[in-house]
């Protein structure tokens, strides 16, 4: 075995580096509370107390392969725009790089507005375009892919369909990726599903799943999900690992395939569940340590951060103690 136990996994991930490809965004949160319901329509009026701002969508599979303890390198599109300003000062205050950040001036940055009171998510405000790539904006952007990718030892596409990520940018950036030996590995959307040909690991959630391959599959049917989880590996020719929410995860990888159940937890908020999956999952394909252990650990670490409210990163140190005490050592055999 090359990693003997679980201290020795995490401390590895520090010599990581990630290039994380995708949709950033800007998370703003508006917190406050609730006293009245307003007297012009039958809805709630919320007195602010706090306005924060956080990074987002592929940001946030950043931070988490930040949190981790590996260094990431986003390459993304944002907007000449104001919140594109606040997004730059969020990776400044989290000293990470923004060599990959391409600016735009044909599309905004994507923010999410999330208002909070009481503890409940009330409502969320989206603004954003999902307009595809302009063709220099795609020449920029692989650009530098190619110049950061030869310092990474993983690539993570994080794709929540707002156009940065495209068939052809896929293409050209996977069959670098395998010109180099560097794994690539996947959380998709809808757009592109079909397009991830060659990866290293694709880990769609049972919605995405379904929506991209047009099948009714039951999660609780473990025939169904190891049938649909065939046919997707068969038309990507790459590793599946998919998140089943309440039932657990299911990964087919390495000529393994393995089934681990969700853990019982207090569940606040599954926002950015599936990039801390995505991230681990990507630093322990870059470790080369085998699917049993790649699943086990993503599937603790998903649940982990939806104890919390909001999109938080994982807690390195709380991902370790757990996983010690779930014994997941046992999973790192053949590495």
């Amino acid at each position: 075995m090359k990693y003997q136990s679980l201290e020795k996994v995490f401390e590895a991930f520090n010599g990581l580096t990630v290039l994380v490809i995708g949709d950033v965004m800007l998370d703003s949160y508006i917190w406050g509370s609730v006293d009245r319901i307003s007297p012009e329509a039958p809805v709630p009026i919320v007195r602010v107390r706090k306005r924060d701002y956080r990074l987002g969508g592929a940001a946030n599979v950043a931070l988490n392969v930040q949190g981790l303890g590996a260094k990431p390198i986003l390459c993304a599109l944002i907007g000449d725009d104001d919140a594109g300003m606040k997004l730059l000062g969020c990776l400044d205050q989290q000293r990470m790089s923004k060599e990959g950040i391409v600016v735009s001036r044909n599309r905004p940055t994507t923010i999410k507005t999330r208002l909070i009171a009481s503890h409940q998510h009330v409502v969320r405000v989206d603004e954003e375009s999902d307009q595809e790539l302009l063709k220099d904006e795609e020449a920029q952007l692989l650009k530098q892919i190619e110049e950061l990718m030869a310092q990474c030892d993983a690539i993570i596409f994080e794709d929540y369909d707002k156009g940065v990520i495209n068939a052809s940018l896929i293409e050209k950036t996977v069959a670098l990726a395998r010109k180099k030996n560097i794994p690539t590995i996947v959380d998709p959307k809808k757009r592109n599903f079909l397009d991830y040909k060659e990866v290293t690991l694709f880990k769609p959630n049972l919605k995405e799943l379904r929506e991209g391959l047009k099948l009714d599959v039951d999660a609780s049917d473990s025939k169904q999900v190891e049938k649909a989880v065939d046919k997707l590996k068969s038309l990507l020719n790459a590793g599946v690992m998919v998140t089943l929410s309440e039932h657990g995860v299911y990964i087919d990888y390495l000529s393994q395939k393995k089934r681990f159940e969700a853990h019982k937890r207090e569940i606040a908020d599954v926002s950015g569940a599936g990039d801390t999956v995505v991230s681990i999952a990507g630093l322990c394909v870059a470790l080369g340590l085998p699917p049993g252990f790649i699943a086990a650990l993503s599937n603790l670490g998903g649940g982990l951060v939806c104890e919390h409210t909001g999109v938080v990163p994982i807690n390195k140190k709380e991902l370790l103690k757990e996983s010690i005490e779930m014994r997941l050592d046992a999973h790192l055999a053949n590495t």
